[in-house]
């Protein structure tokens, strides 16, 4: 499977049989009217079978973006079908507070390339529920937010990750170059058992090892 990173919390997985795309952002102009830096290039020439939307916040949920006729499940929760076969989507919360400052988040967990694939968008809870990690399951791939302020900062994903038995932890959602707004992934790069870097927002899962320790894989920023 090969893997994009387009910035903040948006990513393509392309695979044999679909192309898969989460939480796409489009005109991000708004930010930037109220002094917050978001210069990611924008989402041009891409197209997919399947998007997937964690939740109805503008840096989220461009799905205007992408090209072609996806199929789109956005911010809801359930066993889904869709072009790839059934979609897991678990409620979460984008805070700390039942959801009440930042509204409803959705975790998606899906089987791509014979991998479980697991998005955790905008994860803001203090930590994982036991119901909801009993209907995640063991995870392969892993993406979940590391920059704290409106989500769980890099300690909290390393558990969150930990508890999942997650083999690879792509993080998302940090400080970059490109954005100003939230904490760099240092602090979960550290926590980190290993750690792959990747000179370009690419990367296969085939060139990733498949050991017993866990992997965080972090891709450069586009």
């Amino acid at each position: 499977m090969q893997v994009e990173w387009f910035g903040h919390a948006a990513f393509r997985l392309v695979a044999e049989a679909a192309t898969v795309f989460i939480d796409p952002f489009a005109d991000m102009g708004q930010l930037a009217a109220r002094g917050i830096e978001f210069t990611y290039p924008a989402i041009e020439g891409v197209t997919a079978d399947l998007v997937l939307v964690t939740h109805e916040h503008l840096d989220h949920n461009g799905v205007e973006a992408i090209g072609g006729s996806p199929a789109i499940l956005r911010s809801t929760a359930g066993r889904l079908q869709s072009p790839i076969g059934e979609v897991l989507a678990v409620a979460s919360e984008h805070d700390d507070k039942a959801g009440t400052e930042r509204g409803p988040n959705t975790i998606f967990c899906f089987e791509l390339d014979g991998l479980r694939v697991c998005h955790f968008g905008d994860f803001g809870q203090r930590e994982l529920r036991t119901e909801q990690a009993e209907a995640l399951g063991a995870v392969d791939l892993l993406f979940v937010p590391v920059g704290a302020g409106p989500t769980i900062d890099g300690a909290q994903a390393a558990r969150v990750a930990a508890r999942l038995g997650a083999r690879w932890i792509v993080p998302l959602h940090y400080r970059t170059p490109r954005v100003n707004f939230l904490e760099t992934a240092d602090a979960f790069v550290a926590a980190a058992q290993a750690v792959r870097r990747f000179d370009s927002p690419r990367f296969d899962t085939r060139e990733l090892p498949s050991g017993e320790r866990p992997l965080a894989v972090v891709p450069v920023a586009p």
